[in-house]
């Protein structure tokens, strides 16, 4: 799996700036102003760029789990794809463009999950190749990952209540885009960073079973 994730380290990148560009503009989102049929507009038009900013980073995500490997494949990092797909078609209507906020929230729990669960298999890995200081980078990254879980299902089940008219779910989103996008960023550069330095020591080194 690392060796896959070390060629398509591009690939993983992408992905990163993916992430950060639908998280800048749910920022813009939440900071917009105007008339009511003007927000209207730009929410519709704004939502269907998110969709496909969204489809992008799901497909580039499962390729970078599939590609160029019949052993290496990292289902997590697929199942992290898939509900950024998901996302990406809600977002552009084709379940509809009466969305709940719960659909979404759950879509966002299920990517941050597998993400943070992806980057643990990561940070075992490197362990085991006595890259310790990089493990403990990716257990971080993980930890922070499954933790921005907790106030999505909250706001999913309502534990959390907003304010009408306050968009803040926008800015959860935004957030969490923003650190999947330098976790993203961080994880493509490493990788590439190991592949170029110690080649050899990853082409033998041992699989792991996640």
């Amino acid at each position: 799996m690392i060796q896959t994730l070390m060629k398509n380290w591009w690939l993983l990148a992408l992905v990163g700036i993916l992430d950060l560009i639908y998280s800048a503009v749910n920022v813009f989102m939440q900071d917009a102003n105007g008339s009511l049929t003007f927000r209207t507009r730009v929410l519709k038009s704004t939502m269907l760029f998110l969709g496909e900013v969204a489809l992008a980073a799901g497909v580039c995500t499962i390729v970078a789990g599939l590609w160029r490997s019949t052993q290496g494949k990292s289902w997590l990092l697929v199942l992290n794809g898939l509900a950024l797909t998901a996302l990406g078609l809600t977002l552009n209507g084709i379940f509809g463009f009466r969305i709940s906020l719960r659909t979404i929230a759950l879509m966002i729990i299920l990517m941050a999950i597998s993400i943070g669960s992806f980057n643990f298999v990561i940070a075992r890995t490197l362990r085991h190749s006595h890259h310790v200081a990089d493990g403990w980078f990716f257990s971080i990254a993980g930890a922070g990952s499954l933790a921005f879980a907790l106030p999505f299902l909250a706001l999913a089940f309502h534990w959390i209540k907003l304010g009408p008219g306050s968009h803040q779910d926008l800015l959860w989103f935004g957030s969490y885009f923003a650190f999947t996008a330098i976790c993203m960023l961080a994880i493509a550069f490493r990788l590439h960073g190991l592949d170029r330095s110690q080649p050899a020591q990853w082409e033998a080194l041992a699989p792991l079973k996640p």
